[in-house]
C-alpha cells in the first residue's frame, strides 16, 4: 500500500473514530502533497511523499519552537501532537552513529578536510541519507568532523 492510500485509509478511520487531531494531521499532509502534485503536474511517488511528509513535521517542529516562545502551550500541544501522527508514516529515522560512519566514509571519499568542504559533503550524504536522518543533526555531525 503506497503513503497516499495509507493516508487516506487513516483519514478514514479517523473520522469514523471522530479523532480530530489525526484528522487534521491527515487532512494537511494529504494537502501538502495535493499541492506538490499540482506543483510538479504528475502523481507524486513514495519517496517524494514521504519526503513531504517530512517537511511537514519539519514545519511543525518549527511552529512548535515559536509557540512556546509566545507562551501558546495549547498550540504547542496541539502540534505535538499532530507531529506524532506525522512520524508514523515516516521510515525510522538513523541513529547518529550511523550518521558519523556515513559522513565518515563521505568525507574520506571526497578528501575533504575542512569547513570550505562542507557543500559538497553535504550534498553527498543528504543524497545517500535521503529521508532517514534530519538534515539539522547531519549538519551538526559533519561540522564537527570538520572541525567547525
Amino acid at each position: 500500500m503506497s503513503t497516499k492510500e495509507r493516508l487516506m485509509e487513516d483519514l478514514k478511520t479517523a473520522m469514523r473514530e471522530h479523532d480530530v487531531v489525526r484528522r487534521d494531521a491527515i487532512r494537511m499532509a494529504r494537502a501538502a502533497i495535493g499541492n506538490a502534485e499540482i506543483a510538479l503536474q504528475r502523481e507524486v511517488t513514495d519517496e517524494e511523499a514521504i519526503k513531504i511528509i517530512a517537511k511537514e513535521v519539519n514545519l511543525r517542529k518549527d511552529a512548535v519552537e515559536m509557540f512556546r516562545r509566545g507562551g501558546r502551550d495549547d498550540l504547542v500541544a496541539n502540534e505535538l501532537a499532530g507531529i506524532a501522527v506525522l512520524v508514523a508514516y515516516l521510515p525510522e529515522l538513523m541513529s547518529e552513529d550511523d550518521i558519523r560512519t556515513q559522513a565518515a566514509a563521505i568525507i574520506q571519499e571526497l578528501g575533504a578536510s575542512s569547513m570550505q568542504d562542507l557543500g559538497p559533503v553535504m550534498r553527498t550524504l543528504m543524497s545517500n541519507l535521503s529521508g532517514r536522518a534530519e538534515g539539522r543533526v547531519v549538519n551538526r555531525i559533519v561540522r564537527e568532523m570538520l572541525g567547525g
